[in-house]
């Protein structure tokens, strides 16, 4: 039914582009009033067509649910070559994320399953281990899991970020400038000599920075019902699935640790920590110390604060007096300070901490993806409530490229990483 309608449709589109392709041949000329009334009819059967082929799509799928799923295969096996459920086997990719959950969920012999192109390799979309396992997301939603604007996400769209590479999980190690020595570049000592005279040893210290993919996952809850009716599903398990991979990721790489999981700004060896006035107050001689310190080689600073301190910054006056960041009520907020980005970050330290207000270069901020995202969903732990759990796991690590702040000529120090700190 399904190949009938879609032959059906490529004729009549076929036919559309003939019309088009005679007028553009006579010197682009309009259509005839018969070649107008032949074109539209050709639209309107067109149109017709698509909503025959979406519910045949449907049936399909509907049909494909109740057939019985074959077992998981053991942990560690590959299911190449596993037979699968009937369908279109020229149909590689779901029409949204939806039916793909909706695929995993309840029927996982779909023949897309089973196929991937990701890295430029071909293989089996299944991956079976165990309780980790679960099926690779296509590659055509992953930049819609992984798409976030400024507002949603405000460091990985800013920070240096490297390709997962094959195997996706391996340790990448990049050398990282020594930056305790007494210059910007590692301890190279860089000399004027005249014509035939001795070339001077440069020593330049490297230290290392490793970034090993650490696995992370988050877990989602829908009803059968919904997860059924996987059209509409799609754009709510969508929104559900990308807020929980950007939370997860802004907050690791803001105040991450770094074990078993990225190191974050906060806790790195390269923040410049510049102490604040009073407690528990944002004053503009604070916000000017912060910026004087600031190395920003690459022009795309951006400042960072808690929503709490808004009313603040709100107020700042200079020695003057003078509102120096918002010059009236009628304004909103203002996006911009000291002519820099300035985004609200519910990942932020309370007012009066270290990190309440944080100013960062984030091109020097390296994150290493890695496997992932896959998917995998279980009836099993809401089994009574007809609800489904998703899980979705990948891989990730980041850190800062400098290991220090640096060391300036005149004796002091800058870094690209600046945190308001409390009073000395």
């Amino acid at each position: 039914m399904l190949k009938e309608l879609m032959e059906k449709k490529g004729a009549a589109v076929a036919k559309m582009k003939a019309i088009l392709q005679a007028a553009k041949d006579e010197d682009g000329r309009d259509l005839t009033e018969a070649e107008a009334t032949e074109f539209d009819a050709l639209d309107a059967q067109v149109s017709a067509l698509d909503k025959q082929i979406a519910r045949a799509q449907r049936f399909e799928s509907h049909e494909a649910s109740v057939e019985e799923i074959q077992p998981a295969l053991s942990r560690g096996a590959s299911n190449r070559g596993t037979p699968r459920a009937g369908g279109d086997p020229a149909k590689k990719e779901f029409e949204n994320i939806g039916e793909f959950i909706h695929a995993v969920r309840f029927n996982q012999n779909d023949a897309r399953l089973s196929f991937v192109e990701q890295h430029g390799v071909r293989g089996e979309q299944r991956m079976d281990t165990g309780t980790s396992g679960g099926f690779m997301v296509p590659a055509q939603f992953i930049p819609t899991l992984r798409q976030v604007d400024p507002q949603g996400s405000i460091i990985r769209p800013r920070a240096t970020v490297l390709d997962a590479g094959n195997p996706p999980d391996a340790a990448v190690t990049m050398p990282a400038l020594d930056q305790s020595t007494t210059n910007l570049f590692g301890g190279v000592d860089v000399q004027w000599i005249g014509e035939g005279a001795e070339k001077p040893e440069t020593d330049a210290k490297f230290k290392e920075i490793t970034l090993q993919p650490q696995e992370v996952a988050g877990l989602v809850t829908v009803t059968d019902k919904l997860l059924r009716n996987w059209g509409a599903a799609s754009s709510v398990i969508e929104k559900l699935l990308r807020g929980a991979v950007i939370a997860a990721e802004e907050k690791a790489f803001f105040k991450g640790d770094g074990v078993a999981k990225p190191l974050g700004l906060l806790n790195s060896g390269a923040l410049l920590k510049v102490n604040r006035a009073v407690s528990n107050q944002v004053a503009y001689a604070d916000i000017a110390n912060m910026f004087g310190s600031f190395y920003d080689p690459t022009g795309k600073g951006a400042f960072m604060y808690n929503p709490r301190i808004l009313p603040t910054l709100m107020k700042l006056k200079d020695e003057d007096g003078r509102l120096v960041w918002q010059n009236s009520a009628r304004e909103g907020a203002p996006d911009t300070l000291f002519g820099l980005p300035a985004f609200k970050n519910y990942h932020s330290p309370a007012l009066g901490s270290l990190g309440d207000l944080v100013l960062a270069d984030w091109a020097n901020y390296l994150i290493k993806d890695g496997s992932g995202p896959l998917v995998s969903a279980s009836e099993h732990v809401k089994f009574t409530s007809n609800k489904t759990v998703i899980k979705i796991t990948w891989n990730v690590d980041g850190q800062p490229w400098l290991n220090a702040p640096l060391k300036v000529e005149d004796g002091g120090t800058a870094s690209p990483f600046i945190a308001l700190d409390v009073p000395a």
